[in-house]
């Protein structure tokens, strides 16, 4: 049976839950067994700890851990919480109202050229305050769950450096 190992496809079904402020858990995600979370193991861009944790194991077993947020996405940022001049939000000289909505996340560019998801917290009259920590930056993470498959990648996900197929890059 194939164990959990660098450019093996993983495919595990698990509860997220993070400790909030009051220290209790909260479940935040599920990933059940018609719609697991199927990864390239060593290129998913996952926190390191969080694939050291499944290293070795093979379908049918089940895993518990937890992670800081050093491990994870790292403390809370004050300094990624910008204010960003209405006008960046406007398409042919209007804002999309419907886009622009506190609590949605949206694809933003710096001005390097770096993607990154950004939530509006607050919409002023000339600015909006967007928070660009990852949502789960801060938190303690809580895994509980099961590994359902392991197998070998393709030469074709190995040079992509993602899945495809079932769970995989198509279906997203």
């Amino acid at each position: 049976m194939a164990q959990i190992s660098e450019n093996k496809v993983v495919t595990i079904t698990y509860d997220l839950s993070v400790t909030d402020d009051n220290q209790e858990k909260v479940l935040v995600e599920s990933a059940e067994a018609d719609a697991p979370m199927v990864f390239l193991f060593g290129q998913s861009g996952l926190p390191e700890e969080f694939e050291r944790q499944l290293d070795g194991k093979q379908a049918g077993d089940s895993f518990t851990f937890s992670l800081t947020p050093e491990q994870a996405y790292g403390e809370y940022d004050d300094q990624a919480v910008v204010d960003i001049p209405k006008n960046v939000f406007e398409i042919d000289g209007q804002v999309d109202q419907e886009m622009l909505q506190v609590g949605n996340f949206l694809p933003m560019a710096d001005n390097q050229g770096h993607h990154m998801q950004g939530k509006v917290v607050e919409i002023g009259a000339d600015s909006v305050k967007m928070d660009f920590n990852h949502p789960l930056a801060g938190m303690v993470m809580h895994f509980d769950g099961k590994v359902a498959e392991v197998r070998e990648a393709t030469q074709e996900e190995l040079d992509h450096g993602h899945v495809h197929g079932e769970g995989g890059h198509e279906d997203h």
